[in-house]
């Protein structure tokens, strides 16, 4: 089912709003991107799946000035459901304090709550193969 276009801007900003939040260091506002129980899937970082708001907090913290000091987020194309969900996927840069930048893809499930849109689970896959590895070969 088709989400109506006040849902699609709310969840565009709701994932736009990630990089602003984690780059000014609000993590203690976390809570206005994520369900408490978010499932935050890193498998690809080699850091596992996080659970809940406060892992992935610690988890940023953790991280220190590895982190990235810019998160962009692009390409958002949303996906409805007739359950209060949708499905969100979206690509995301991050530049580094040396000026080294990364790419990733970010495969979301968003529920709508009492207080708005939420993301339930992310999952963050790194890009470091052109074309996802596809060649003319193959």
């Amino acid at each position: 089912m088709s989400l109506a276009l006040e849902d699609r801007i709310a969840v565009t900003e709701l994932i736009s709003s990630h990089g602003h939040l984690v780059d000014d260091g609000s993590l203690d506002r976390l809570h206005e991107l994520f369900t408490s129980d978010v499932v935050y899937d890193l498998t690809d970082f080699g850091q596992g799946r996080l659970t809940g708001v406060a892992a992935v907090r610690e988890a940023a913290l953790a991280l220190g000035s590895a982190n990235p000091v810019a998160h962009h987020v692009t390409n958002v194309v949303v996906t409805g459901s007739s359950d209060g969900r949708a499905e969100v996927r979206s690509k995301g840069l991050g530049i580094k304090a040396d000026g080294s930048c990364g790419s990733v893809s970010y495969d979301d499930t968003v529920v709508r709550t009492p207080d708005g849109w939420r993301i339930s689970r992310r999952k963050v896959s790194s890009r470091r193969v052109p074309l996802n590895g596809a060649t003319a070969s193959g």
